[in-house]
């Protein structure tokens, strides 16, 4: 019988293989969001998504979303707005304000994983030199951005959020095109999405996707 691994406190994980085929990737729930707990679940190709009120939930999904950082795809509508320059572009300046406004327009939308505690954990995990930020400006207004986490050469994205036309695909160019800079292997997607797989995400199995982080992890 199939069942959904309960964590104490200790630090561990079961193996992914493990996770459910329905839903999709869940393998474990319960535990803390601990700096430490999450810098594993990540080595791991797990990671946390659950809405306010429930359990901590640990995923893997399979097969998994990713974005090769030299395979970015630049559609001609978007390599005009690039020319426009009218976008200004940082790393790591307002990581916090960044994860914010990923939480509150999904709140807007449909509701949001980015509790007020998952913020927290990811703060902490930016000030530790973890988590990273890339943020878009119009008008020295913050209009998109995103944010994950960098192991070694493989970078967890996490959210993005636009409010101003192509304002998030701009952020995702711009670190794929720093990341090939800086021979990381691949950005991890999670789950597959039609925005995503439009800049150039693909799909690939589990096996495949731990093969990279075997080679590209460092925690």
């Amino acid at each position: 019988m199939l069942e959904i691994w309960q964590l104490d406190d200790k630090l561990w994980f079961p193996a992914v293989h493990l996770a459910l085929d329905e839903p999709n990737g869940l393998l474990a729930f319960g535990g803390d969001l601990s700096a430490e707990r999450l810098l594993l679940a990540y080595s791991k190709g797990i990671f946390p998504w659950f809405s306010e009120g429930e359990p901590i939930l640990w995923w893997s999904p399979a097969p998994r979303m990713v974005l090769f950082p030299e395979q970015i795809k630049i559609h001609r509508s978007l390599r005009k707005r690039l020319k426009r320059d009218d976008f200004q572009i940082t790393f790591d300046q307002n990581f916090s304000q960044v994860i914010h406004l990923c939480a509150q327009l999904r709140q807007n939308r449909e509701g949001t994983w980015i509790t007020p505690e998952m913020q927290a954990a990811y703060i902490e995990l930016h000030q530790r030199g973890f988590a990273h930020s890339v943020e878009v400006w119009q008008d020295n207004e913050l209009v998109g951005g995103l944010y994950g986490l960098a192991l070694g050469r493989v970078f967890f994205g996490e959210s993005m959020f636009s409010r101003v036309s192509d304002a998030s695909k701009v952020a995702l160019v711009a670190l794929a095109q720093r990341l090939e800079e800086l021979n990381f292997q691949l950005i991890d997607c999670q789950v597959y999405s039609p925005h995503l797989a439009s800049l150039g995400a693909r799909e690939i199995e589990r096996d495949e996707f731990l093969r990279h982080l075997k080679q590209g992890v460092e925690v």
